[in-house]
C-alpha cells in the first residue's frame, strides 16, 4: 500500500532548459513545477509575483518568445528552450524600458504588487500593436487586476509611450 507521503516523494524530475532574460539555465525540475515557481524558487527571480495562483489576476505575467503568458498556469516544462523575459530583463542596465519609465512618470502603480505583471502585459500590448486607442489598451490590459485602482494612470502611461514612440520598435 502506498501512502500519500510516499507518493509525493516519487516526484518525476525532468531536465528543462530555460533561457531567461538572455541567460541559459539548465534545471532539473519536478514535472509539476510551474514557470512561476521555477523563476522564483529555482532562479531567484522574484520580480514576477504570485497573486492568485489561478490565472485570474495577471500578476505573474511574463513573456515567452515575446508572447505574454500567465506563468502560474504554465508548466516550466512547456517552456523548455523558449526565451522567457521577466520584469528583471526589461531594463538595459540602468536605462529603464520606456514602459517602466512611463509607469513612474504617470504614477502607474500604488502598492506595486501588480506592477510587474502590468508592465509585462503593457510591453506585450505594444509588441502586438493593440494600441490604436485608449479603449483598446483598456480592453487588452483587462486580464491584469489592480486592487488599488491605478487603471487610469496605467492607461495614461501606456498611451504616453504610444504617442511618444509611434515609430519605435519595442
Amino acid at each position: 500500500m502506498t501512502t500519500s507521503t510516499e507518493t509525493s516523494l516519487d516526484a518525476q524530475l525532468i531536465a528543462v532548459t530555460l533561457r531567461v532574460n538572455g541567460t541559459k539555465h539548465a534545471l532539473f525540475l519536478d514535472t509539476r513545477v510551474t514557470l512561476l515557481d521555477a523563476l522564483r524558487e529555482h532562479l531567484g527571480l522574484t520580480g514576477t509575483k504570485k497573486g492568485c495562483d489561478h490565472g485570474a489576476c495577471g500578476a505573474c505575467t511574463v513573456l515567452a518568445d515575446n508572447q505574454r503568458i500567465l506563468s502560474c498556469l504554465t508548466l516550466a516544462t512547456m517552456c523548455d528552450g523558449r526565451e522567457i523575459t521577466t520584469i528583471e530583463g526589461l531594463a538595459n542596465g540602468e536605462e529603464l524600458h520606456p514602459i517602466q519609465a512611463a509607469f513612474i512618470a504617470h504614477d502607474g502603480f500604488q502598492c506595486g504588487y501588480c506592477t510587474s505583471g502590468q508592465i509585462m502585459s503593457a510591453v506585450a500590448l505594444l509588441n502586438e500593436g493593440h494600441t490604436t486607442s485608449q479603449e483598446e489598451i483598456r480592453e487588452f490590459m483587462s486580464g491584469n487586476l489592480c486592487r488599488c485602482g491605478a487603471y487610469s494612470n496605467i492607461v495614461a502611461a501606456i498611451w504616453s509611450v504610444v504617442e511618444g514612440k509611434k515609430d519605435a520598435a519595442f
